[in-house]
């Protein structure tokens, strides 16, 4: 099998995380500043088989797009251009940045680790891609 890779696209930077390649467990892998992303992404699909993206949906509280949707959209169309071969799928990430701090906590993280926006950014992506995950079986 190939591995999924996961996105918590963001203004300046997003998250990336990955699946081995049974896709059984969802890993941080590093974060890449957004205006890099889609070179990133051509990199590492010539160096590892990618089945899929996934790509964290924003939502508000009531079901309806949240304020940053307007960034990630065209992101995700740019995807499907740049991948016309390699589906993307959307996940829910309300929450996640709340859980990706929290589980910095809970592991034992310093303080001043914590505060390391890039580290939240590829929780998050590894919390999005577990979702996904989970949601499949």
């Amino acid at each position: 099998m190939a591995r999924v890779l996961a996105i918590d696209y963001g203004g300046k930077r997003s998250g990336i995380a990955v699946t081995d390649p049974d896709q059984i467990i969802a890993t941080p892998l590093t974060t890449v500043l957004s205006k890099d992303l889609v070179a990133f992404l051509k990199a590492y699909v010539v160096s590892e088989k990618v089945e899929r993206f996934v790509v964290g949906l924003p939502k508000k509280m009531d079901n309806s797009n949240s304020d940053s949707a307007r960034f990630i959209e065209p992101f995700v169309v740019n995807l499907t251009r740049q991948f016309p071969d390699i589906p993307v799928d959307r996940v829910d990430e309300r929450f996640t940045s709340k859980i990706a701090f929290q589980a910095m906590i809970d592991s034992g993280m310093k303080k001043k680790d914590r505060q390391n926006k890039a580290t939240v950014d590829k929780i998050s992506a590894a919390i999005i891609l577990q979702s996904w995950l989970t949601s499949k079986h």
